[in-house]
C-alpha cells in the first residue's frame, strides 16, 4: 500500500504493488508470496479486481453492494460483490461498451450502449434483449418517471426508447450537429445535453421543448486560459436542483447555477485534455474532476485545490463510492485503482478495517526509501566528478539535490575513491569498539543542583521501567526530561535544604538513604575523574553501591522519628544556651525617646493603667466605661441590647 500526501491530505493507494498472473496455479502463488515481501505485504481489497487489458467504465449499484466494470479485450463486464470481496460473475459481449447504466438497485437490470450502435439489455440471469439505434451513440440517460432512455451521439437528434412500451418514441430535434454527453437532473428531471459546438441544451421531458441554452465555449475562455480550437462539451453532471458542472474538451470545468447564464466559477486543469468525469462530494463541498492524466479535488465555492492524484496510467473513468472516502478509477491498464482518502469520509462498511489500518500507519510513519536510486547533493556530485551530468536524463532534480541510479553511484564512487574498503574497515573497527564500550560502566551525568534528588529519580525510573516491561505497559515520561521542572535542577534557589526541621521530620529515613546515595555519588565522581585522566579505561562491572536491605517497617520508622526529634531538641537546647550567653555578654544602654509636637508627657503610670485594664474581662471593662460615661447600654423594643460608644479626643 502506497501513501502519498498533497496539501497535508493523506491518500492511500490500495491497489499498489505487483499483481500475479491468472494462469499461475495456487501452489505457485503461495510460493511467490513466501519469497517476495512486496507480494506478501500488498492489500488485495477485492479479489481479482482487474480487467484482461483495459477498463473503460466503472460504477457502483445504488445499494452499494455491487461494483460493475466494463473493459476489453475481449469486451466484457465484471460484477464484484463487496460483501464477499470477490467477483460475482463475468459476461462477455459482442462489441466494446461505450457506457452503461444500472437501472435497478442491484445488478438485475443493466443497459449497455455499445460502439456498434447496439443497445443491449441484461437481466439477473444474463442477456435479455438487443436493439440498435440509427446513429452511433456516445452517451445516454434514464428518465425514471416515464421509463425513457435518451441517447445522444453523432447526430442532431436525441433518440428516445420507452422501456414500458418497448418501442422508440419521437426523437428530440436539436440545433447541434453532434452531442457528446447528457444527464438528467435527479430532482426536477430536466434533461441536459452537451454539444460538439460547446453549448448545453436543456429540455423539459414533459413538453419535449427546449427550455434553455448555455454557451459554455465562450464562458470557458478567460484571460488566464490558452486553448487550441473550439471547446466542446465532454462531461456533464447535475448537483441538486440548481447546480450543474460542465467539462470541456480543452480541460476546463464550469460550475453553473441554472438561474444564470454565466458560470459561478471556471476551473482549468492546465493540461489541455478533455474532462472525462465529474463527481460531487457533498460533505466537504468538493468537485472531483478528472481528465486522462490527473484527478483534481477542489472547492466548489472558491476553486481552491484540495488535493490531486496522478495515476501511473491514463484515466478512463472515476467512481466515488457513496458516503465514504473511497475512490475507484478505470485505467488504460489491467488493474483498476482503488484509493482511500480518510479526510473525505470513513471507509465503507464492507472494509471498515481500513480505518484501523490507516490509524496505525499514521501513528508509526515510515520514511520513503528508494531502493534503486541514491539521493546526492551538488557537493556530492562534485566530489564524485559527476557535476557535468547535471541537466542530463541520468539525474532527476529533487528538492536540494538529485536522484541518480544506485549502480552508477557505486561505479563512480569506486573510481573516485579506490580506498573505500580501508574506510569501510576502519568504520567497522570503530563500531566494534563502540559496542565493547557500551558494556562498560555507564556514567550518569547528574545536574549541578539537587544531585541526590536527580539520582533518586533515576533509580525510581529504572525500577518503573522493569515493572512496566514485565506488565507490558507504556513508560511514563521522566521528570528529569520534562521542561516544566528543568529549573529545579539548574537554579540554586531550588536546592533542597536537608538540614531543615521540616525535611528531617517529613523524611525520617532520608538519613540512611542519603548515605547510600552519597556513596553512589562518590563512586560516580571517582569514575568521571578516572575517565578524564585516561582516554581508554579498563572494562569492569558496575559496583554494587546500593545495599539490598531496607527498613520500611513501622517500628523502624517510629524509632527514626524519635531519634530525629531527640536530635532536634538537643540542637534547640544548644542554640538557646548560645543565645543566653550572647545576652549576658551584651551591655544594656539607656534609650532616649523624643515626644512629638503638640503632645504632653504625663507619666509612665498611664501605660501601667492600660496594662491592668487589658487584664480585666470584657464585662468589667464595659462597666468601667459605663461609669466614665463613654458607653451607654439600653434595651430595645425587640428584646436586644443597644450600645452607644463615645470616642475620646
Amino acid at each position: 500500500m502506497q501513501v502519498s500526501s498533497l496539501n497535508e491530505v493523506k491518500i492511500y493507494s490500495l491497489s499498489a504493488g505487483r499483481s500475479l498472473p491468472e494462469w499461475l496455479s495456487d501452489r505457485k502463488k503461495r510460493a511467490l508470496q513466501k519469497k517476495d515481501v512486496d507480494i506478501r505485504r500488498r492489500i488485495e481489497l477485492i479479489q481479482d479486481f482487474e480487467m484482461p487489458t483495459v477498463s473503460t467504465k466503472i460504477k457502483v449499484s445504488r445499494d452499494g453492494q455491487y461494483i460493475m466494470a466494463v473493459g476489453t479485450y475481449k469486451p466484457r463486464i465484471r460484477c464484484f460483490d463487496t460483501y464477499q470481496l470477490s467477483q460475482k460473475f463475468e459476461r462477455c459481449l459482442d462489441s466494446e461498451v461505450v457506457t452503461f447504466e444500472i437501472l435497478s438497485d442491484d445488478y438485475s437490470k443493466i443497459v449497455f450502449l455499445q460502439c456498434g450502435r447496439f443497445v443491449e439489455f441484461h437481466s439477473q440471469h444474463g442477456h435479455y434483449y438487443k436493439t440498435r439505434i440509427p446513429k452511433f451513440g456516445r452517451d445516454f440517460s434514464y428518465h425514471y418517471p416515464s421509463c425513457d432512455l435518451y441517447f445522444v451521439g453523432a447526430s442532431s437528434e436525441v433518440y428516445r426508447l420507452n422501456l414500458e412500451q418497448g418501442r422508440f418514441l419521437n426523437s428530440l430535434q436539436t440545433d447541434a450537429s453532434e452531442s457528446n454527453a447528457c444527464d438528467i437532473n435527479p430532482v426536477h428531471f430536466l434533461f441536459a445535453m452537451g454539444t460538439a459546438e460547446g453549448k448545453v441544451e436543456c429540455w423539459d421531458p414533459r413538453t419535449r421543448n427546449r427550455v434553455g441554452l448555455l454557451d459554455c465555449a465562450l464562458s470557458s475562455v478567460t484571460a488566464d486560459t490558452e486553448i487550441e480550437g473550439l471547446p466542446s462539451v465532454s462531461a456533464l453532471k447535475f448537483d441538486g436542483a440548481l447546480n450543474m458542472a460542465v467539462g470541456t474538451s480543452t480541460g476546463q470545468v464550469l460550475l453553473y447555477d441554472l438561474r444564470s447564464s454565466n458560470p459561478l466559477i471556471v476551473k482549468d486543469h492546465h493540461y489541455g485534455l478533455p474532462i472525462k468525469s465529474i463527481q460531487f462530494q457533498h460533505q466537504l463541498d468538493l468537485i472531483i474532476s478528472a481528465d486522462s492524466r490527473i484527478i483534481k479535488m477542489w472547492n466548489k465555492d472558491t476553486g481552491k485545490i484540495f488535493t490531486s492524484m496522478e495515476p501511473e496510467y491514463d484515466i478512463n473513468d472515476v467512481c466515488l463510492y457513496p458516503n465514504s472516502g473511497m475512490l475507484m478509477t478505470a485505467n488504460e491498464a489491467p488493474k483498476m485503482n482503488i484509493y482511500y482518502i480518510p479526510v473525505l469520509g470513513p471507509a465503507p462498511k464492507w472494509c471498515s478495517f481500513l480505518d484501523n489500518l490507516t490509524e496505525e500507519l499514521e501513528e508509526n510513519p515510515e520514511s520513503t526509501v528508494y531502493d534503486d536510486y541514491k539521493f546526492v547533493t551538488r557537493q556530492d556530485l562534485e566530489n564524485l566528478g559527476l557535476a557535468h551530468l547535471i541537466g542530463s536524463p541520468l539525474l532527476r532534480a529533487y528538492m536540494h539535490g538529485f536522484f541518480m541510479d544506485i549502480r552508477l553511484y557505486h561505479k563512480a564512487k569506486m573510481m573516485a575513491n579506490p580506498f573505500a574498503y580501508e574506510e569501510y574497515r576502519r568504520e567497522k573497527i570503530r563500531q566494534k569498539i563502540e559496542e565493547t564500550r557500551a558494556q562498560r560502566v555507564q556514567l550518569k551525568k547528574l545536574p549541578k543542583v539537587n544531585k541526590e534528588l536527580a539520582l533518586k529519580l533515576i533509580e525510581e525510573e529504572g525500577e518503573e521501567q522493569q515493572i512496566t516491561r514485565k506488565r507490558k505497559q507504556k513508560n511514563l515520561p521522566s521528570l528529569l526530561k520534562d521542561d516544566r521542572f528543568k529549573v529545579m535542577f539548574e537554579n540554586p534557589d531550588f536546592q533542597v535544604d536537608e538540614q531543615s526541621e521540616e525535611f528531617r521530620l517529613l523524611n525520617p529515613l532520608v538519613s540512611k538513604i542519603s548515605e547510600k546515595r552519597k556513596r553512589k555519588l562518590k563512586v560516580l565522581e571517582e569514575l568521571e575523574a578516572q575517565e578524564q585522566e585516561e582516554e581508554e579505561e579498563p572494562e569492569g562491572k558496575a559496583s554494587d553501591a546500593e545495599s539490598s536491605e531496607s527498613s520500611d517497617d513501622e517500628k523502624g520508622w517510629v524509632e527514626e522519628v524519635r531519634k530525629q526529634r531527640k536530635l532536634l531538641r538537643q540542637e534547640e537546647k544548644v542554640k538557646r544556651q548560645e543565645r543566653f550567653k550572647e545576652d549576658q555578654q551584651t551591655s544594656l544602654k539607656p534609650q532616649f525617646f523624643e515626644i512629638k509636637e503638640g503632645e504632653e508627657f504625663r507619666s509612665f503610670k498611664d501605660s501601667a493603667k492600660k496594662q491592668k485594664l487589658m487584664k480585666k474581662t470584657l464585662g468589667d471593662r464595659l462597666k468601667l466605661e459605663e461609669k466614665l460615661g463613654t458607653l451607654n447600654v439600653s434595651d430595645t423594643t425587640v428584646g436586644s441590647k443597644q450600645a452607644t460608644f463615645k470616642l475620646k479626643k
